[in-house]
């Protein structure tokens, strides 16, 4: 007997992704940028960039979530929304995408701890730009006290992004 056939009745067999499968990975990114409006006040910015977690979530699950190019339309949605100078996500999320897409290029195979080191130096890379930009335009912040917890506080919130691109994808695919 086939082993479908044992399934529920309700199983989506052959019936292929769901309806807007491919906007999903996009509006969870956005999703997580719209992290940043919470009314969380707090002196030190310890706030990591949650849809730069997300768009590594989802692209480190998938590569052909989207193209390369959807990083600068969804930088350009993060810079509007979290306050960052126009074109430092934009700039920064389309060289991530691409240096992603060598990287895959190169390696054979990657595990959980290779992705999750990948993300890490992603993650510092990106707050460290962030911080010294913010030093560039004139702001006095120490690095222990702006890009220090938010590197941290991101490291260690990227395995949850990943669970939730991992399980909307399992949704979104109909699995």
């Amino acid at each position: 007997m086939v082993r479908s056939a044992l399934g529920p009745q309700s199983a989506r067999l052959n019936k292929g992704p769901r309806a807007g499968a491919d906007y999903i990975p996009a509006a969870t990114v956005v999703a997580g940028s719209l992290l940043a409006l919470l009314p969380i006040v707090s002196a030190t910015g310890w706030w990591p960039d949650f849809g730069l977690l997300m768009l590594l979530g989802w692209r480190l699950l998938r590569a052909d979530a989207w193209p390369a190019w959807w990083a600068a339309p969804l930088g350009f949605v993060n810079d509007v929304i979290v306050g960052n100078p126009i074109g430092m996500s934009v700039a920064m999320w389309a060289a991530i995408m691409i240096a992603l897409d060598i990287l895959d290029r190169r390696t054979m195979w990657r595990d959980y701890w290779i992705e999750w080191a990948i993300a890490t130096v992603v993650i510092a890379l990106s707050e460290i730009a962030h911080w010294r930009a913010a030093g560039l335009m004139g702001a006095d912040v120490p690095f222990n006290i702006s890009a220090g917890p938010a590197i941290l506080v991101g490291v260690l919130t990227f395995p949850i992004a990943a669970f939730i691109a991992t399980r909307l994808d399992r949704w979104r695919l109909g699995r």
